[in-house]
């Protein structure tokens, strides 16, 4: 351990491939968050963890709702990345969501987190669009005994987490609860989000090379802000559960899992609009509006060794969505199946190749075909350049194409509904994905530069579009070119201190749309800067600094329309632009009590300087912690 702690070692990732391989061999462009990341950063969420990650793009609305993606492809309501616990997905398909702040999963509990930049759907499927996000937990024997941490701050700021884990026999075990809330950035008087989660998993080892992992988990939110339904405020308590089995031998393993989530929806019109805007379900009603959603999955792959150095590797899923609701023209459901193909092949010692395709079928869509190509060369040791090639897709969701959304407006003591409709007819959104990327290892493993360019053209993008003041539908109604690079360095400066610094720049450039919400805006620069000291007296830190440049995001056009006709003021409408901003985050803590337990205290945006992410989201200001944390 003194040794390795003299250099940077390289990762082993598996989310590319879906086996362990080094970050260097790897298809895809991977970036690795590590526990002691995750520890020293601080963060009570992991969207405020992938801001490291050059070209992640987070902006936060409220306090517990994010729009994540990457590469200049955010936006309100964000659907294109896809996000996994230990490989499962839990995304929610119905409505195109990935629930940041309701995992069942507690931060202690994880291990480190893989980010795939850009597409995937060559393994995974619809919605691996923009890149994906794994996030891989503990076993029981690493988490063995008993771990409670709670950290207490500003805004009514909880997390707490209580893990008991361990191994028996041949069984490894690991059970948690959590709670989590805060109060409203807008209003320290309101609560913004609560929700408790409970998680637990049992993995059998058959033998030495076999194991069967039972899992389930339940998150019950209560209280959730959410910003992103542009002139309407939105409280959606819910209920999350999954439950899972998964059967692991060398290449091959086979997953069965269900999700479901009830979802209440009251809509409350932001305060310009209030009397103006009523938007109810078909019974008329503006709150307690339900959503209730199932995932029944199936998966699985094989990895056939050809020669030492060629595998082939075939794998397959068929997923079932259903939705109920009753703002919804029907209750629907959908069923996917896709087959996929991966050729892994060292050809030489310095070159590799990487080539596959997947195929995905969808009871009410043609078949989309996903291939990916990559090729890996190691000119020298330590060095590596790769150029790739990818498709992807998101299909519609179950909302999109089932949706009827019936909003009143009330001008001068006249009243007009008009509905907004789902649409059967939606194509799926697609990506198609071109980038060069090199990744170096200097001063005897001390110092790792990587670099990135990309182009990406993103079409048949999905928006609601106004046909005229009665009817609106979700069309297919916008197209983009995307491309940008991102370079970074990371340090070892000594066993004690290391650092990170990277930029990333991109530029949205010829889109086309029929609605200006689908319009892309994301900001030209960010870059993001650490230093973390690890000291052997117990004494340990993190600062991190985050530069995001200015953006212009769409405004809902009845802002402006109803400050046209003087029933709102000028200054109500908002403004198309975000400036830019800063945050620095700083974190200290002191382990004592043999390493069993650490004290703790974080600042989110230090600088305090106050600032909008969206022009819909609450203004940000500072925030203070106290943290502990034992082992037992």
């Amino acid at each position: 351990m003194r040794e390795e702690a003299l250099y940077l070692r390289e990762e082993t990732v598996v989310t590319a491939i879906r086996r362990e391989q080094p970050i260097s061999q790897s298809p895809s462009n991977l970036y690795v968050i590590t526990e002691d990341d995750i520890r020293l950063s601080g963060a009570t969420d992991i969207p405020t963890l992938l801001r490291r990650v050059p070209g992640m793009e987070v902006i936060q609305m409220t306090a517990g709702e994010f729009n994540v993606s990457a590469r200049g492809d955010n936006q309100q309501r964000a659907n294109k990345l896809l996000v996994l616990v230990d490989g499962r997905s839990i995304y929610v398909d119905r409505q195109g969501l990935a629930p940041w702040t309701e995992l069942p999963i507690t931060l202690p509990e994880i291990k480190r987190i893989e980010v795939l930049k850009g597409p995937a759907s060559a393994i995974y499927g619809f919605n691996a669009f923009d890149g994906v996000v794994n996030i891989i937990t503990k076993s029981g024997a690493e988490m063995a005994g008993t771990t409670l941490q709670t950290g207490y701050g500003e805004y009514g700021t909880l997390r707490s987490a209580g893990v008991q884990a361990g191994m028996i026999g041949k069984f490894d075990y690991r059970i948690s609860i959590g709670r989590d809330q805060q109060q409203q950035w807008r209003n320290r008087e309101a609560l913004g989000y609560r929700l408790h989660r409970f998680n637990g998993q049992a993995t059998y080892s058959i033998d030495s090379d076999s194991s069967i992992k039972l899992a389930g988990g339940l998150t019950d939110t209560n209280r959730f802000d959410f910003a992103s339904a542009d002139f309407l405020r939105l409280n959606t308590p819910s209920t999350y559960a999954y439950s899972e089995i998964l059967y692991e031998r060398p290449n091959f393993f086979l997953r069965l899992n269900w999700q479901g989530d009830t979802t209440t929806v009251d809509n409350e019109p932001l305060a310009p609009l209030a009397g103006i805007i009523a938007t109810t379900d078909k019974l008329g009603r503006t709150r307690g509006i339900p959503y209730n959603g199932h995932t029944y999955n199936a998966e699985t792959q094989y990895a056939l060794e050809l020669t030492p150095s060629h595998r082939v590797i075939l794998g397959g899923n068929y997923r079932r969505n259903t939705i109920t609701g009753t703002q919804l023209t029907e209750n629907g459901h959908e069923d996917r199946f896709g087959v996929y193909l991966q050729d892994d092949w060292r050809l030489t010692a310095n070159l590799a190749l990487n080539a596959g395709i997947r195929v995905d079928l969808h009871n009410e869509l043609n078949p989309t075909y996903s291939p990916r190509i990559a090729l890996i060369y190691s000119p020298i040791p330590n060095h590596t350049i790769r150029f790739s090639g990818s498709v992807a897709y998101r299909t519609p969701t179950l909302v999109e194409t089932l949706q009827e959304i019936p909003t009143t407006f009330t001008v001068f003591g006249f009243s007009n509904t008009s509905t907004l409709f789902g649409n059967k007819n939606l194509a799926p959104e697609q990506i198609i994905s071109y980038e060069a990327s090199y990744q170096g290892w200097y001063f005897a493993h001390r110092v790792r530069l990587r670099a990135d360019v990309f182009y990406n053209r993103v079409s048949d993008l999905i928006a609601p579009t106004a046909i005229n003041s009665n009817t609106g539908f979700y069309l297919n109604s916008g197209q983009a070119d995307i491309y940008g690079g991102e370079t970074g360095i990371e340090v070892l400066a000594a066993a004690w201190l290391r650092g990170f610094a990277n930029l990333a720049y991109q530029k949205v450039l010829d889109q086309t749309f029929i609605d200006p919400r689908v319009q892309r805006g994301a900001p030209r620069f960010k870059a993001n800067a650490g230093l973390q000291g690890n000291w052997s007296n117990g004494l340990n830190a993190e600062v991190a600094v985050h530069y995001v440049d200015s953006a212009s995001y769409p405004v809902e056009p009845n802002f402006l329309t109803f400050a046209g006709l003087g029933l709102i003021p000028p200054g109500a409408v908002p403004n198309s632009g975000v400036d830019s901003y800063t945050l620095l985050n700083l974190r200290g803590g002191y382990r004592f009590w043999h390493d069993h337990a650490e004290a703790a205290i974080s600042v989110f945006n230090a600088l305090n300087e106050r600032h909008q992410q969206h022009q819909l989201a609450d203004v940000l200001g500072s925030r203070v912690m106290g943290w502990l944390t034992l082992r037992l």
